[in-house]
């Protein structure tokens, strides 16, 4: 036997007697996960690394015995409209229900009952879900639990269960698109498949951005996502759609301020996810301080009662001026504090990228030399694709349909209906510019037909998506602080 075949034969007993132990290695150490979750641009899918996990088990069956008899508050959705078409639903568009997991599951299995907390919705009409359920609050008399999510494993030591949150959905369920003010996120799946559709950053313009209902951190788009209506929003065509179905077992990250539209494709869907702070929130609390004022002081001005229509119900109530200037202060003089000792507001501030942020801290370390530019760096984190770490693709644009031309894997593989595979990483053009962008409204008011006089009319909710538009907010803010670091330097 060669040398060569005699390795190969030792190596592969000592993996068959780790197996056989049921010893398996995790792909990323903690530290090369962090690493990764800080540089990647894009999403990706992590594979391989919550096979350990306690909640790796926590099924709605399973967690239906943990919280018996628990009231859990379930939003309810029409699946189809008139049109027999999905419609997605803003949280103000639906009803809600105070349940217990056990009548979720009893409703789920389509078991009809002339009474209990489901009876008036139909399985067939309707989806339900649980979503954005803080740990803190559903476990609070078991906060052992907390302990079953080990995020440490991505690199945040002591992150675990209490700063993460539960969605337990039904098939139909979904999330509207949106995009998260605050941190990125990691989701995991548990139970069941969920399919999201995601949008770079620089596509904001072209997912026609509003800030009604108001919710803080959250900046949701006007568009039917599934079924866009591009006579209404022609710029939505340019919009570049990354798809995936994520598994049981999977951990989805999803990059700051990537657009997400997120719908349940199975019977059953149980998902955990943490927002990760980053060094942008800072500034972002800045300008969510100043949607809040701006979107409060409208709004109640126009009608101080009716609330419901344009304040989302995951607010629990609308805030007076006085509370709003104590947020923006707070706000202000938090990030004040966070940079005193730095180069300056009005740099530190127009520095808030992660590619400059990463940049400083290597010219600080000294280890730009060593290192290269972030360029080396987004490439080293490329790199690392493969089975364990799956690159979320751009969707097909020669296949528009809402199947598109791909076919979707469990995360390890991504195929074209001819059966040709996607290279190891698919680059898009990312290299579109704020100036660029910034011609989408022009563009949008070209290709529309003169309006009619009923069409005319400016509503408060107009003036709005113009005033807390995510590109005027970040401009006021950066002004505003570049104002306030000249004050303290008098």
């Amino acid at each position: 036997m060669a040398a060569g075949s005699e390795v190969s034969s030792h190596l592969t007993l000592e993996a068959t007697a780790a197996g056989n132990q049921g010893q398996r290695v995790k792909p990323f150490t903690p530290e090369k996960a962090k690493e990764i979750i800080m540089s990647l641009q894009q999403p990706a899918i992590f594979c391989n690394m919550v096979f350990d996990w306690p909640a790796r088990h926590w099924t709605a069956k399973h967690l239906s015995e943990v919280l018996h008899g628990k009231q859990i508050r379930f939003r309810m959705g029409m699946k189809n409209t008139d049109t027999g078409k999905p419609v997605p639903q803003f949280e103000t568009a639906c009803s809600y229900v105070e349940a217990t997991l056990e009548e979720f599951l009893t409703w789920n299995c389509d078991q009809s009952s002339d009474s209990g907390p489901f009876k008036d919705y139909d399985h067939s009409k309707f989806w339900a879900y649980a979503d954005y359920k803080y740990f803190v609050s559903l476990f609070e008399d078991k906060t052992d639990i907390f302990q079953d999510v080990i995020w440490s494993d991505f690199g945040f030591p002591g992150r675990n269960g209490q700063e993460s949150t539960l969605w337990i959905g039904s098939l139909g369920a979904h999330t509207p698109c949106h995009l998260d003010s605050y941190g990125c996120n990691l989701v995991f799946q548990v139970q069941g498949r969920k399919r999201w559709h995601l949008f770079p950053p620089e596509d904001t313009p072209f997912l026609y951005p509003t800030r009604i209902p108001y919710e803080e951190s959250s900046v949701f788009s006007k568009i039917n996502i599934v079924n866009p209506d591009l006579k209404r929003f022609p710029q939505f065509q340019k919009a570049r759609r990354h798809t995936v179905t994520l598994s049981p077992g999977q951990v989805l990250f999803v990059p700051r301020h990537w657009w997400h539209y997120v719908e349940s494709i199975d019977p059953v869907t149980v998902s955990i996810n943490s927002w990760i702070e980053l060094e942008e929130d800072h500034l972002a609390r800045v300008e969510e301080a100043i949607t809040r004022m701006l979107v409060c002081a409208l709004k109640t001005a126009e009608d101080p009662h009716n609330t419901r229509a344009w304040l989302n119900p995951t607010e629990v109530e609308e805030t007076s001026h006085e509370v709003n200037c104590h947020y923006l202060n707070g706000a202000v003089a938090a990030f004040l504090d966070h940079y005193k000792t730095s180069k300056g507001v009005e740099i530190q501030a127009l520095r808030t990228s992660k590619e400059n942020l990463q940049k400083e801290r290597m010219e600080m370390e000294g280890t730009h030399g060593q290192n290269g530019t972030m360029a080396a760096i987004k490439q080293e984190a490329a790199s690392l694709f493969g089975p364990d770490l799956v690159p979320v693709t751009l969707r097909s644009k020669e296949t528009p349909s809402e199947g598109g031309g791909i076919f979707e894997s469990d995360g390890k593989d991504f195929v074209f209906k001819d059966g040709k595979h996607f290279a190891k990483l698919f680059c898009a053009d990312r290299q579109q510019t704020m100036s660029t962008s910034d011609n989408a409204g022009v563009d949008q008011m070209a290709s529309n037909s003169a309006p009619a006089p009923s069409q005319t009319f400016v509503s408060t909710d107009d003036l709005l998506d113009c005033l807390v538009n995510p590109q005027v907010t970040r401009m006021v803010a950066l002004l505003l602080l570049q104002g306030k670091s000249c004050d303290s330097n008098r």
